[in-house]
């Protein structure tokens, strides 16, 4: 004699819901719709029948009717390696994940740094896979940017979209006003031959920094000499071999401010094998305020993103084009954080 199978239960449904909160269906459908047109009562109501029943929406369902797919792409035009080594990158990826998650709303993950990634990911994004793209590092002249648009598709870049701003929503911390506030903390520790390694000037932020660096020293009447600035591409390697150029170029520099702590890691390096002593010799001051900066040795004088912040309003800012509100632009203020290095 073999023992009977339990019965499998039965998953709680939308009717198990109305019945449980004591409303209608359609209400308990407008709640799970985003509680337009509902009062607070039915609102609390149906989110306490939710708990109870222990109902979970139906996606695929749901997707049909709204024509929506409830997801959200967040999209990294960098190489790979990129994303592993600028933790930059993870804390974003952490705070649009948390702030969707709020919304019950998933976020997919996708890296286009190369021709074949970029034609693969535009088909999937273009074909109603995701509601909304949130752009991160977007250089001048990405053909992605191009792509979204064409395709109508609601997208927030993250720091301004060069040659895209009137079309392309945007949050981005001051860069300008973060460099300028950096360049004159140097300044008044009496430095006054002041580098920089500025980030790639196909970006936004290699370019507003660049310029809140040169706009700070001519208004403290010190002349432009190209021989204190060198490009770097955001990475160490690429901090530390313009650190040890910016040696050889001028000498005689007794202060350096970097594009990004990543890069200002590889410059403390540089400085090192030099045997340059910072700050007594080198004052260095970077951008970003990282997980890095209050790691390196010295402990590094940096500019603070509000990374949190950025984040946050990069997801609101997507729900409302995805709601099909007009597009806003934000630009959040920068801090400029002191330690050991300068």
């Amino acid at each position: 004699m073999t023992e009977a199978t339990p019965a499998r239960r039965r998953p709680p449904t939308i009717h198990d819901v109305a019945r449980e909160a004591g409303i209608s269906r359609g209400t308990v459908s407008r709640v799970l719709q985003g509680g337009h047109n509902v009062s607070p009562e039915a609102l609390k109501a149906v989110n306490a029948a939710i708990r109870k029943t222990g109902y979970v929406v139906n996606r695929h369902a749901r997707s049909l009717v709204t024509q929506r797919s409830d997801s959200v792409a967040f999209l990294l035009t960098e190489p790979q390696t990129r994303f592993f080594e600028d933790p930059n990158f993870n804390q974003l990826l952490r705070g649009c994940t948390t702030a969707l998650a709020k919304h019950d709303i998933p976020l997919l993950l996708m890296i286009a740094g190369t021709e074949e990634e970029r034609r693969r990911i535009g088909r999937y994004i273009t074909s109603g896979h995701v509601d909304g793209v949130l752009l991160v590092s977007s250089h001048s002249g990405n053909p992605m940017v191009e792509l979204l648009d064409e395709a109508r598709m609601p997208v927030v870049a993250c720091g301004k979209p060069l040659g895209h701003t009137s079309t392309t929503p945007y949050v981005a911390a001051d860069d300008n006003e973060g460099a300028r506030a950096m360049v004159r903390y140097l300044l008044g520790t009496g430095r006054r031959r002041i580098a920089t390694i500025t980030g790639p000037l196909d970006t936004p932020g290699g370019v507003d920094r660049l310029n809140g660096y040169r706009e700070t020293l001519a208004e403290a009447g010190l002349p432009q000499d190209p021989a204190l600035v060198a490009e770097g591409d955001y990475s160490r390697a690429g901090g530390e071999a313009a650190m040890t150029a910016l040696l050889a170029a001028a000498p005689d520099l007794d202060a350096v401010f970097v594009a990004s702590d990543l890069m200002a890691d590889g410059a403390l390096a540089a400085l090192e094998q030099a045997g340059r002593r910072v700050p007594e010799d080198v004052a260095v001051g970077g951008f970003d305020d990282s997980t890095i900066a209050a790691n390196t040795r010295p402990a590094l004088t940096t500019v603070r993103q509000p990374w949190d912040r950025i984040s946050a309003e990069m997801v609101r800012v997507l729900q409302s084009l995805i709601a099909g509100e007009p597009p806003a632009s934000v630009i959040l203020p920068t801090e400029l954080i002191v330690r050991a290095s300068a």
